[in-house]
């Protein structure tokens, strides 16, 4: 019986492992795209992060003929140096390479921008 509960409890402990890495530290996509950079500000309660908004435009729209709708990329930036950069930026057309997660943890933000 000790032999048996002493995998189960392995066996549960790996099977939580590998749902949290899945879960918030797999990379889900990656890629770069550009847009006019909003803001970029370090918010937070308990965990401060570097949170920035893109606008993406020139997205066509499917359900008006002609219209031209644009696209709210909402991020979270990692490392100091790269926020201050696009703080000192302001406003302005600027390419991001970014990498996505299926989940995010109170101290890691949406999606970390390198």
């Amino acid at each position: 019986m000790k032999k048996f509960l002493t995998w189960f409890i392995v066996v549960v402990v790996a099977v939580i492992a590998i749902f949290f890495y899945f879960r918030f530290y797999f990379v889900y996509k990656e890629g770069e795209t550009e847009g006019q950079l909003n803001y970029v500000v370090r918010s937070g309660f308990l965990f401060k992060t570097f949170e920035g908004k893109m606008i993406q435009v020139g997205f066509t729209s499917k359900t008006v003929n002609g219209a031209v709708q644009s696209n709210e990329l909402k991020f979270s930036v990692v490392g100091d140096s790269v926020a201050q950069k696009l703080m000192r930026l302001g406003t302005g057309v600027v390419k991001l390479h970014y990498k996505q997660y299926i989940g995010s943890l109170p101290w890691g933000g949406t999606a970390a921008l390198w």
